[in-house]
């Protein structure tokens, strides 16, 4: 297979994005390429166990979760085409109850929920990067997970679009959705 060399200095767009036929995992965020690399076990043990317990929540209602890798692609002041979309994203959980943003390639706008669960290599990208590009894009909720430390910190977008901190939980809390208030999802089973 050739070889796919990319320009780090370049804006590229979804419809770059789609060409690009190899092994690597990436996301693109105002046009520029951030590579992804592979998860830790902590961090898929994590991942699992929220993403289960969100899955099995949801069985009878009308949204859904998606867990990484799926694309999710945020344009910008309603342009949807493909050669119009810079910032694509992969987050580790994402929940979509408008189910027309669904399509056969992934979510196209922001999903309701995004959790994000943090390795050493996208910890300052998470914090950073995609807490703006997530308030800036309308996700309800945003819960940023530690797995070293043990805990999750949860953001709500507010009246204003900005995110407020709603709740830092840890070890022996249990953690639930705004909204999905009756989904309870044990701290210490996340982390085990």
């Amino acid at each position: 297979m050739e070889t796919l060399i990319l320009n780090l200095n370049k804006r590229y767009t979804y419809a770059d994005y789609l060409t690009w036929i190899d092994d690597k995992r990436r996301e693109l965020i105002d046009g520029f390429i951030n590579f992804m690399a592979g998860p830790l076990r902590k961090h898929q043990k994590a991942s699992m166990v929220i993403g289960n317990r969100i899955f099995n929540f949801l069985e009878d209602r009308k949204c859904e979760v998606y867990s990484a890798p799926f694309d999710v692609r945020l344009p910008r002041n309603g342009k949807t085409a493909n050669n119009k979309i810079y910032d694509v994203v992969q987050p580790d959980i994402s929940v979509i109850c408008d189910l027309n943003k669904l399509d056969e390639k992934g979510c196209i706008g922001a999903p309701d929920l995004i959790v994000e669960i943090l390795s050493p290599s996208t910890g300052k990208k998470d914090l950073r990067d995609k807490y703006k590009l997530y308030e800036r894009s309308g996700v309800k909720e945003y819960w940023i997970a530690y797995p070293e430390q043990k805990n999750i910190n949860v953001f709500i977008l507010n009246n204003k679009n900005k995110y407020e901190l709603s709740g830092m939980y840890v070890e022996g809390d249990k953690i639930s959705a705004s909204m999905f208030p009756e989904l309870k999802i044990d701290i210490t089973e996340v982390f085990k």
